[in-house]
This record gives C-alpha cells, structure tokens and sequence, in this order.
C-alpha cells in the first residue's frame, strides 16, 4: 500500500515530510490522509509466512489418542483449556443488617462503619451448608417415565370389550322395560319414546300446562327497581352542602319547564342540541 502511493509514502500522514517519520505511521487510520480523487485506503497487512491462525489447543482431553492410551480419572485447572476461575459470592446485607441492629447500630453511619468492618458473604451452591442440605437419593431409585402397561391382546381376540357392551346395553334396556312396567305411558307418548333412551313422563289430561306464548300473554304487574344501596348516615341524616334553587317551588318550576324542553332536545336525557321539526 505504501510503495502505491508514491514516492515518500509519508507525505499522505498528519506528520508529512517533517518530523521523525516510522513505518507505525503508514498503518495509524488516525495519521493517514485521503489521497485527492481516490477512495480512501483501508487494509491490514499480512502476518508474514509460517503464520498459524486459530486457537491452540495446549490440552489433550477427549481426542482420539487420549482413549487410546487411557482416559484420565481426575481432571485438574491446568489440564483444562481455560483456567478456571472462582466466582466471589455476593455480599449478605441481610445478614449485615441483622448483625447491626444487634449490636445496637441503627444509624445509617454506624452501618456504613459495620460493613467496612464486617463482611458476610451468600451461600453458594457449591458451599458446605448447601451440599449438607441436599437430599440424597437411593441408588435403587430409576429416572423417566413409566412404561405404559401393554395392551390386552387376548381380550382383543376374545372380543370382550364387545360382549362388555352388549351386557351393559342389555342392563339398560332391562331397567328401562321395569320403570315402564311401574309407570304405564300414553301410547303417543310411547311412540315418540322410541325416538331417544329419555323415558317421557306421564301427562294429566285434566292439567292446564303453561307454555312460552301463554306466559308472554298474562300480564305482568310492574315491579320497581330496588333503590340503589345507600350507608344509613347519608340516608337519614345527610344534607345537601349546597342549594341551587330559592325555595322547593322553584325547583319543582324548574324540572317541569326541563321535563317540556327535553322533547325537542336528542339525547337519552333531553341534554342534547335541539333537534328540527319534522314534518
């Protein structure tokens, strides 16, 4: 890139040709300037021969050699690929606090003064305590789900779930022959009987039977609406803060002169813009 550019490649750097000119100049994107009329240059160079990219892989654990030669029983940090490092526990405030307040510190000073002489850390998953409370399992217990229990090839062949069904539909039609016997029926009540498996009731001829059109057509008496739920101190007692009209005269004028507006007014109740006349 350098020898493309022209004779002192420095010329196209922030330093130009005065000052100590170094070949880390020609790779600085923050020292090289665009060359007038061409596109700005931007590259990494090549790490020169015997380069190897990649990973090195230091550790030899789980290839082909290793199996061969013997799998190792306990691994250790420095066999691994990574180090692995220990993750500090967070700090228990909880536990802080409850200290403090037992040593009689309450203030918010004493507990800044407690903490950066106390430190109480959270118990991991890996700690003592933990692993102690951890329930131990049986060698004899087996993981998953159970197995389905096998289907009754022989009852299949024996058609038993077929003889199981004509019992049980003959059951039913034995009990349905015995509440007929106890309670006689209509013989156009028995026809439409055969329709479905619901026995029909007995009808009495001398009853009068309501039906929907029958229902719609009695009168019914208007019933009021249960006033609205009231506590009994605003019921008995309460008073109104503020009264708008002179005297109770003028307020019954007033809601009869609403009551003959509101026709000509839209609106559920008469509040509305007032509506034309129609012919």
């Amino acid at each position: 890139m350098a020898a493309a550019i022209g004779q002192n490649p420095f010329n196209l750097t922030a330093a130009g040709e005065l000052g100590a000119h170094r070949e880390t100049m020609l790779n600085n994107e923050l020292l090289l300037r665009t060359e007038l009329g061409k596109p700005k240059r931007r590259g990494y160079g090549s790490p020169g021969e015997g380069f190897v990219f990649g990973r090195p892989n230091e550790a030899r654990h789980g290839g082909a050699d290793d199996a061969l030669h013997g799998w190792q029983r306990t691994l250790s940090t420095t066999t691994l690929p990574f180090a692995r490092k220990d993750k500090n526990a967070d700090r228990d405030f909880m536990a802080l606090n409850k200290a403090a307040v037992q040593n009689g510190l309450v203030t918010a000073g004493e507990n800044y003064e407690f903490r950066a002489t106390h430190d109480v850390r959270r118990k991991t998953a890996g700690s003592e305590n933990t692993r102690a409370r951890t329930r131990r399992i049986p060698p004899t217990m087996v993981f998953g789900i159970s197995t389905r229990p096998s289907t009754p090839i022989f009852d299949l062949l024996e058609h038993k779930y077929q003889d199981k069904w004509l019992q049980q539909r003959r059951q039913q039609e034995l009990a349905n022959r015995k509440e007929e016997t106890q309670n006689p029926i209509l013989p156009e009540a028995r026809l439409s009987q055969s329709a479905g498996p619901y026995p029909i009731q007995k009808r009495n001829p001398s009853k009068v039977y309501e039906t929907r059109a029958s229902l719609l057509r009695t009168y019914q008496n208007p019933v009021d609406p249960a006033p609205l739920w009231q506590m009994p101190k605003f019921r008995n007692s309460a008073r109104p803060s503020l009264e708008t009209f002179r005297s109770p005269k003028a307020r019954e004028l007033a809601y009869q002169n609403f009551g003959s507006d509101q026709i000509s007014r839209k609106g559920k109740l008469g509040h509305g813009v007032y509506e034309p006349a129609v012919n």
